[in-house]
């Protein structure tokens, strides 16, 4: 059974970083691609960073392109999200998700987690 664990939410202020990660198990992690999603309060879920089986491709939203760095340990079967310089809207639920393919859209991926909260305070 696949599983996924996110860890490192937390309250952050403002302009401040934390780092996300992701602990996976159940299938060989390296052969598939990770995403990462958040949801806010009243919002519908939205991509946030994805990196492909490899680690050869990743993509970000475009609103936190040049913030937030995505990385995955396969050794250690872990993806990450650094996020740094941390804005009130960025405050969210954080999932992690894995599939075939590093996509922007929740339908390519088929295992999910049960996510980790981020709070930005002003």
């Amino acid at each position: 059974q696949v599983q996924l664990v996110e860890s490192g939410g937390g309250l952050v202020q403002a302009g401040g970083s934390l780092r996300l990660s992701c602990a996976a198990s159940g299938r060989t992690f390296s052969s598939y691609a990770m995403g990462w999603f958040r949801q806010a309060p009243g919002k519908e879920r939205e991509f946030v960073a994805a990196i492909s089986w490899s680690g050869g491709r990743t993509y970000y939203a475009d609103s936190v392109k040049g913030r937030f760095t995505i990385s995955r340990d396969d050794a250690k079967n872990t993806v990450s999200l650094q996020m740094n310089s941390l804005k009130p809207e960025d405050t969210a639920v954080y999932y992690c998700a894995t599939g075939r393919t590093a996509s922007r859209v929740e339908y390519e991926y088929d295992y999910w987690g049960q996510g980790t909260q981020v709070t930005v305070s002003s």
